[in-house]
């Protein structure tokens, strides 16, 4: 494309976005800046057509853009503006989660990025060894015990054993001090590995106690794992590009329940550097047209450990998503390092 091309793609797109209207020739000849004639904008608005970068919806004369369209302006004629609002931001979000433990800090991201942006926020919660830092067992019955795993982040799971012999709580205790005096710091598979070893120096009863923890401790472990908060599903209901399609709507909300495409595309995104652009349409990675992702991984004490991300329209404030997710990125990576 030449230059005049690229300015009236770029300026058709930003007034789209802006409007949700299709863009005519007036529009475009009075918000371009460019001196042209209409019969030359509908020439240049026909090339576009046919390189696939806009189209012309049956009810209207003005055009839309494409997919392919979206994916021009934001690879090459975007440019992301910081926000005015960026200390404020970073200030609020930090008194936020002064007091929360690292779980919490997940939930108010993806509660933030929705707040801001309007669409829907999702965050992948970080990806840790499943090393456990200390265990304590709570007599809740005869035969039921509370395990209390606080794992090296500061993470902490509550779950019950059902065992099938009585306990004394000096012998929980017992139990929970062995384990942390000579396990700490080690992953559940690690321990479990170690104690078949070690099962001749150990009373039976004990091993079955901690064979029973490092069972439940290995299944806390693998739950936190791969786990995806999603905030603001709602607020796709008020986005009149979707809310108009009830189908479409349905398989948005089926790939909220299901979250196993959106930990996928997650993934992906924790592999790559900064913020990254998915929008539908384009490939396999976002499986709807009408939507568009922005995401970008965030770290933990210099560690890539997670992704967030902005779920919404393809006609979205892109620069402003852009700032959303990459300030967001920040704040949640400092947030957890310092614990």
């Amino acid at each position: 494309m030449d230059q005049r091309a690229q300015v009236l793609l770029k300026t058709l797109i930003e007034r789209y976005i802006a409007d949700g209207q299709p863009v005519g020739s007036r529009t475009l000849s009075r918000a371009s800046g460019l001196e042209l004639s209409a019969a030359t904008i509908r020439n240049v608005m026909s090339d576009l057509e046919d390189l696939g970068l806009i189209t012309s919806p049956h009810t209207s004369a003005g055009r839309v853009p494409t997919p392919r369209g979206y994916r021009l302006f934001v690879d090459t004629m975007l440019t992301a503006r910081p926000m005015s609002a960026a200390d404020e931001l970073e200030q609020s979000f930090k008194t936020q989660l002064a007091t929360v433990e690292p779980q919490k800090v997940i939930v108010q991201a993806a509660q933030l990025l929705s707040n801001l942006s309007h669409f829907v926020g999702v965050v992948m919660s970080p990806r840790r060894s499943a090393a456990f830092r200390h265990i304590e067992f709570l007599r809740l019955s005869e035969q039921r015990i509370l395990v209390i795993l606080v794992d090296s982040g500061g993470d902490v799971q509550n779950r019950i054993i059902l065992s099938d012999q009585p306990y004394a709580q000096s012998q929980l205790v017992e139990a929970a001090n062995y384990l942390n005096a000579n396990y700490s710091g080690l992953s559940f598979e690690q321990v479990g590995a170690q104690l078949r070893g070690e099962v001749e120096h150990l009373r039976g009863e004990i091993v079955t106690l901690m064979q029973a923890a490092v069972a439940v401790g290995s299944q806390a472990a693998a739950e936190q794992q791969d786990q995806v908060v999603i905030s603001g599903q709602q607020q796709l209901l008020k986005v009149d590009d979707l809310s108009n399609d009830l189908a479409s709507l349905r398989r948005l909300f089926d790939l909220f329940e299901q979250k196993s495409h959106l930990l996928k595309l997650l993934d992906v995104s924790a592999r790559a550097e900064g913020v990254r652009i998915y929008i539908g349409g384009e490939n396999d990675v976002v499986p709807f047209e009408e939507l568009s992702i922005i995401t970008s991984p965030y770290e933990v004490d210099g560690q890539v450990v997670g992704t967030l991300g902005v779920i919404g329209p393809t006609r979205m404030a892109y620069d402003r998503m852009i700032q959303i997710v990459d300030i967001t990125a920040k704040l949640v990576g400092n947030a957890l390092s310092q614990r």
